[in-house]
């Protein structure tokens, strides 16, 4: 008895086995389907750099010559900078190209000064000249190449011999009235001291340029612009 039912017990375990590992080789051989699409088929790839760089637009260009205006955003004055001293603008009005604005009115420009002389006594006159060298646009600096703006003081030279010549005229009158042709010189001589004082006092005159005065520069080299996204 327990011989036969050994031996029946041992061919059902047998029979399992091989329904099992029938089963087994029938899911193996059946082909994969991907995870992540329903239908079967492989996802769409991401775009790539290239595909990227061959659909943004081209940069617009900016010809040499276009008049930029700028409001200063502070004072300069000729006796308070030095050259190469740094300064800052806004556009005071936006740049087209083909009818359409490139640069828009109140972008942030950056400018230097490059001449800044005192005005002297009796000769030499006052000297301020500005340039501006790079624009903001949608957050990205351009560099810019433009003409010096200047502006230089009068020369004292002829104000100044008018000054020393009247004060020696008065004098030599003065002189003459108080005791003849001695009188005179001696008048003469304090006379052209006190013009050349007065002269002096009064031909010093420095240039300022005070903030938010508009002034007007031009590009000597083009610029290449990205065109807002």
């Amino acid at each position: 008895m327990s011989q036969r039912f050994f031996r029946v017990s041992s061919v059902a375990l047998l029979a399992a086995g091989f329904v099992m590992a029938t089963a087994g080789c029938n899911k193996s051989s059946q082909p994969s389907t991907s995870t992540n699409s329903p239908s079967g088929n492989a996802a769409p790839s991401a775009p790539t750099s290239a595909n990227v760089a061959a659909t943004a637009p081209a940069p617009i260009t900016v010809p040499q010559g276009t008049l930029l205006q700028v409001s200063l955003n502070q004072t300069l004055a000729s006796d308070k900078n030095s050259s190469g001293d740094g300064f800052h603008a806004t556009l005071a009005k936006e740049i087209l190209v083909d009818g359409q604005i490139i640069i828009p009115k109140g972008a942030h420009v950056i400018g230097t000064v490059t001449q800044a002389r005192a005005s002297g006594r009796l000769k030499t006159p006052a000297l301020l000249a500005l340039t501006l060298t790079s624009i903001e646009v949608d957050g990205q600096n351009y560099d810019l190449t433009t003409n010096s703006v200047a502006r230089e003081g009068e020369s004292h030279k002829k104000r100044n011999a008018i000054a020393i010549g009247g004060g020696a005229g008065a004098g030599v009158l003065i002189g003459a009235l108080a005791g003849g042709g001695k009188g005179a010189a001696i008048g003469g001589g304090i006379g052209a001291g006190a013009g050349t004082a007065g002269a002096a006092a009064t031909g010093k005159k420095d240039i300022t340029i005070g903030a938010e005065t508009i002034l007007s520069f031009r590009l000597r080299q083009p610029i290449e612009v990205k065109p807002k996204t």
